[in-house]
Formats: C-alpha cells, structure tokens, sequence
C-alpha cells in the first residue's frame, strides 16, 4: 500500500511502532558491533616449534566430495610436522571420492582412511563422522581438528592455529573462513546471510558475553583432546544441524574457554555453487536453533528483522509519503533511524571486505558485493523460513527424527 494513500495519523501509528520496534534492536546492536574495534587480531600462518610435534590429529568427514576435495587435501599435507595424522572419515561415497584419499595418501602417509559404521537414526551425518574420526586418533595427540572437505588450507595454519589457542588459554577455538565466490547471484546474496550472524553474534575475534551467545565454524574446529574426551567427543552435538555451534555453546556451559578467531590469511572456502545452493544448503541452518533456546531464538529473530529486514523498505515506504508533502515527528525519526541502520550496514561492507577472495569471481561479479545490502530482506526472509521448519535433508541424506 503507498503511503500517499494513509492519513497521517495512520503513518504516524505505523513509525511510532517500527520505532518501538527498532529502537532497542538498534541499542543492541551498537552494543555488539562497538567491539569490533577491540576485537583479536586475524591469525596468521605460524613456524612450527619442535614442542608441536606430533601434536594434531586432522579429522575430514566427507560424502561425495570429490568435486571440491582436492584443495583440501593439498593444503592439509602442506602443513608441517605438528600434524601427527590426517583421517578422512568417509561415508560410503559413490563419486570417487576415497579414490582422491588414497592418491593423496600415496605421497603423504599421514593420510588415513577410514569408512564410518552406519548412521544412528538419532544423529547427523556430520557430527558421526567427527566423532568416529576422534575415536580412531591417536591418543598421543593433545589436539583434535576437524576441517570440512571444502576448506583450503594454507601453509602454516595448523601452527599459527596451535599457538593462538595456546597464547589465549582456549580449549576449543574455530575461525572464520575467506569466502571464495565466483557467481554474480551469491556475490548479492551471500554476503547479506553472513551479516546476519555479525549482527547476532558480533565479528570474529570478540568472546561470547554468556555460553548461549558463544560462535563457532566446524569448517576449521580445533579442540584439546583431554575436553573432548570429558565432553564424550561429540554425542551433545549427535542430532544437530549446527553441531559446531552446538557443541561449542555445550562446553562453554561447563566451563571450558571457548574462541572464534578471524581466519582469513589462513583459510578459504568454496561452500556452494551460486545463489541458489547458498539460499537453500547455508540458509537453512543459519538460524542456529539446534543450538539456541526458543527464547534465544525469537530474540535473533526479532533483532534480525528490525534491524535488518525493515530499514530498506522501511525507507522506501517513508520517503514515499515524505515525497508526497506529508510529514510528522514519528515519520521523520522513522527516516532517520532506519536511514542510520542502512548507513551501518553499507560501512559493514567495508569491514568484511577482507573475508572475500575476488580472485576467482566471474568479470564484474564481485561488485554487486557492493549492492548485498538490497538482499538484507531476503536474508533475514531466508532465516525466518529455516527457523520454523527443521531439515529432513542434508548433504544426500533423509531424516526422520523430530
């Protein structure tokens, strides 16, 4: 409905209600994102130290992935002497991908192969095969790392890992990735899902207020071996879609240290091909609500909509009925307040600029990374829909449990 159409009381009501709405979202929010500044460092590929050796089990769950296995593997046989062994997990892939294991394995006898028991009905695929990993290392290890079979590791990151954890006493700790994209359509939309979690959980590099609010990434996960024995590996994750934030929030709670670094001079990601995998594979688990409580999980929604699913059309709407000669205090806080938050938003772009590798994106593509703030009612439209209805597929697989 235009606006010229509504009385100015009415448009007064509706601003005086997107202001109650938004108003504390927003205060939230700058509580968040002021931490930025302070905020850890980004890691850095680091020197093995000969107190490393021998100090890291790698674990890879794969299924069917030999389409983008290869930069994994490559990058995890670079790493040095402070990785002890590299298990990939696979679960009766059919696509070759044990084949490209075996291959590497052949010029790197770190690599071991090893095939899951079948799936319990009651967990996910991912977290069984970390923990089946976790099962079959070494002992001697003090370290566990899973990587996902889509990460590219770069020389140098399992030691500059090992010596962040160390240097800041955590005993679980995760990175953010670069993200490698290459189509015009998630150069859009991707970057308007990966806000959502900045504006729920604030960036990389800044401790969780509370366990519930604690972030982590499975694609590079390391833990201290002696934790996730005392955690029973990863059975409080089993039947998780988000088993990295899952059992991340669940030894916070019991009093373990707990990081989420910025990763990205030693970690790239290919997650998905193009805009309409991102929307349906990431979209549907980044609600989180495997690992949040309703209340959690209504608050992030509330918080997500009004700060970023309204601001956009909330402007749009507004300035339509300004155009139209007609005014009054709420309307005018309205403009100015949602005019601010799509001011923040554009200088957030700015901010994770450096999270994307642009060497790979199609000619011109990356620049409607630029324009990924006209997606934020999509994103935030794509959360909602993940959180109301759990997956009964994942990655080639069906499930049944509630």
């Amino acid at each position: 409905m235009s606006f010229s159409l509504l009385s100015p009381q009415t448009a007064g009501l509706i601003a005086t209600a997107l202001l109650v709405i938004q108003i504390p979202a927003t205060c939230l929010l700058l509580s968040r994102l002021i931490k930025g500044p302070s905020r850890r460092l980004p890691i850095a590929p680091g020197t093995t130290t000969p107190e490393q050796f021998g100090t890291v089990s790698v674990v890879v769950p794969t299924l069917n992935e030999q389409e983008r296995l290869t930069p994994c593997l490559t990058g995890l046989s670079q790493q040095s002497y402070e990785v002890r062994e590299i298990i990939v997990v696979d679960s009766r892939s059919t696509d070759g991908t044990p084949e490209l294991v075996k291959k590497a394995q052949s010029k790197d006898p770190r690599f071991r192969l090893i095939t899951d028991d079948p799936l319990p009905w009651d967990w996910v695929g991912r977290p069984w095969a970390l923990h089946t990993g976790y099962l079959y290392s070494s002992p001697e290890s003090e370290w566990v790392l899973g990587m996902d079979a889509d990460t590219q590791p770069h020389p140098g990151l399992v030691a500059g890992l090992i010596q962040a954890a160390v240097a800041h006493k955590f005993d679980l700790v995760s990175l953010s990735p670069q993200f490698i994209l290459k189509y015009p359509g998630e150069w859009w939309l991707q970057p308007a899902l990966l806000i959502t979690l900045v504006y729920r959980f604030g960036p990389a590099g800044i401790s969780g207020e509370t366990p519930e609010r604690v972030m982590a990434n499975g694609q590079c996960f390391l833990s201290r071996r002696e934790v996730l024995a005392k955690l029973q590996g990863y059975t409080s994750a089993k039947g998780s879609f988000c088993d990295d934030v899952t059992l991340a929030r669940y030894a916070a709670a019991r009093g373990f240290k707990v990081g989420f670094l910025d990763g990205a001079k030693v970690l790239k990601v290919r997650m998905y091909e193009g805009a309409k995998e991102t929307w349906q594979e990431w979209g549907r688990s980044l609600d989180l609500k495997d690992a949040s409580s309703p209340g959690q999980l209504g608050s992030d929604l509330w918080l997500l909509l009004a700060v970023q699913g309204l601001p956009l059309p909330a402007c749009l709407l507004f300035l339509g009925y300004i155009a139209q000669g007609s005014s009054c205090p709420a309307v005018t806080a309205a403009v100015g307040l949602n005019s601010f938050l799509l001011l923040i938003r554009f200088a957030l772009l700015l901010a994770i600029a450096p999270s994307y590798d642009r060497t790979q994106a199609l000619p011109q593509a990356s620049a409607l990374f630029w324009l990924s703030p006209l997606a934020d009612p999509l994103a935030v439209w794509r959360i909602f829909l993940s959180a109301i209805k759990r997956p009964t597929q994942w990655r080639g697989r069906s499930y049944q449990f509630s």
